[in-house]
């Protein structure tokens, strides 16, 4: 062998070592990791983390069964995948623990009012779709003489720890130059029942939770919001980093809710409009052209599974937190569709 062969001979070894220890084997087999998607239908369940006793949001009902806005974002990706908007385990954990489950990998999709920022998107998993347009602020007793967020000067706020929240409030109070009592607890029910018991002033969390729990005081009409917004808080699920195939699907089935809401298709009226809708709610729907299913892995008609299940994004959102919803009332503001001066904006289906 002379020396060029010797030196070729050489590069390809260290190469071979090379993919071996990146892969863990020099066999392409072995490196090979089942989809997410593979091994949510394999499991035949898609495991959400979630809220279980937040009105709106995700809690049980009388019958025991998960119910809330969260929870179905989770059932509308069940019945994407699986078919089955039933095949969810939810799974209950603490803000303080659900960092820890979605960056390895315990669960296939967080939906748990979590906001969405560039921190958590590097470090947690990927964010999908804003899905609910929130904003900060502080609840209050009404005899509290508190009539703005500026006469909170020395006031002890009750917060949920582990959260945004919680950061929000210390800058807010920082930066108007108040002093500031911070009563923290990382379970967020325990929250407003040290503030319902009088261990704080004020408690401060997104308004959509405020207006949710509020209705479950013993004495709603004695609390009242103040008028302050202190911060952004776009809400989306997240999905582990590491899988683009599903990354992508549960964008998807996000776009499919919004999309359904502007084309005017409903829970009622899918089947109906399959057939005999315009050309891009039959696209959606599986009947008239493709957006990507197929290299989704995704039926074809997969989306008249999900609007089956849940609805349309105006339908999950009326009903529970709509003029009679299950569980509060709130104007849907920023949460309207962009045709109806909302942010609720979802890529066309192409």
């Amino acid at each position: 062998m002379n020396l060029r062969s010797k030196a070729l001979a050489a590069i390809a070894a260290a190469t071979v070592l090379i993919l071996t220890a990146c892969n863990g084997s020099a066999d392409p087999e072995s490196a090979t990791q089942a989809s997410r998607l593979q091994t949510v239908k394999d499991r035949g369940r898609l495991n959400c983390l979630s809220h279980v006793s937040f009105p709106g949001f995700g809690f049980q009902d009388a019958a025991g069964t998960y119910r809330g806005f969260d929870i179905d974002l989770c059932r509308a990706v069940a019945a994407a995948v699986l078919g089955d908007p039933d095949a969810v385990d939810v799974r209950p954990r603490t803000f303080a623990q659900r960092a820890d489950e979605i960056r390895t990998g315990e669960v296939d999709v967080l939906a748990m009012t979590t906001t969405w920022t560039p921190t958590r998107d590097a470090e947690w998993g990927n964010f999908t779709a804003i899905m609910f347009y929130n904003g900060q602020g502080f609840m209050v007793r009404k005899d509290s003489g508190y009539a703005s967020a500026r006469d909170m000067d020395g006031a002890s706020v009750c917060v949920t720890g582990s959260t945004t929240t919680e950061l929000n409030l210390a800058e807010y109070f920082q930066e108007n130059g108040m002093r500031l009592e911070i009563v923290v607890n990382d379970d967020r029910i325990k929250v407003y029942e040290a503030y319902e018991q009088g261990d704080c002033d004020a408690v401060t969390d997104d308004v959509s939770a405020l207006e949710a729990v509020r209705p479950g005081f013993a004495n709603p009409e004695a609390h009242k919001l103040l008028p302050e917004i202190i911060s952004k808080e776009p809400l989306s699920p997240l999905v582990p980093h590491g899988d683009e195939q599903w990354f992508d699907i549960v964008k998807t089935v996000m776009y499919v809710l919004i999309n359904a809401e502007e084309l005017g298709v409903t829970q009622d009226n899918v089947e109906a409009m399959k057939s005999g809708g315009a050309t891009a709610v039959r696209r959606m729907l599986g009947a008239d052209g493709e957006y990507g299913q197929a290299a989704m892995g995704l039926e074809p008609d997969f989306a008249v599974a999900v609007i089956k299940a849940v609805g349309n994004y105006g339908e999950i959102y009326d009903r529970y937190m709509g003029p009679n919803g299950e569980s509060f009332t709130m104007p849907r503001g920023p949460n309207n569709l962009w045709t109806q001066g909302g942010l609720i904006y979802a890529p066309p289906l192409r």
